[in-house]
């Protein structure tokens, strides 16, 4: 599993983010504290506390690793 350190601090940067993990088709969550969600989920986010860095969890074992250097090329923006 590959873990990554997520900041989203406005209600739009969780759209755009979203908008792009919802490109790949394969299972991403995110975790805060106990707490885990669906990573393509916008209401599933929004129930997160957005003030603290989240943890994006993707298991990569079937994961073609270009596939995985895209995706992290395309949100790092939001990497902690």
């Amino acid at each position: 599993m590959k873990k990554y350190e997520i900041r989203m601090t406005l209600p739009e940067s969780v759209k755009r983010f979203v908008n792009i993990v919802n490109k790949y088709d394969f299972d991403m969550d995110l975790r805060a504290g106990r707490h885990v969600v669906d990573a393509k989920s916008v209401l599933g986010i929004f129930s997160l506390d957005l003030s603290r860095v989240i943890t994006l969890e993707i298991e990569d074992e079937n994961i073609p690793e270009d596939q995985l250097k895209a995706l992290l090329e395309d949100i790092k923006p939001f990497l902690a």
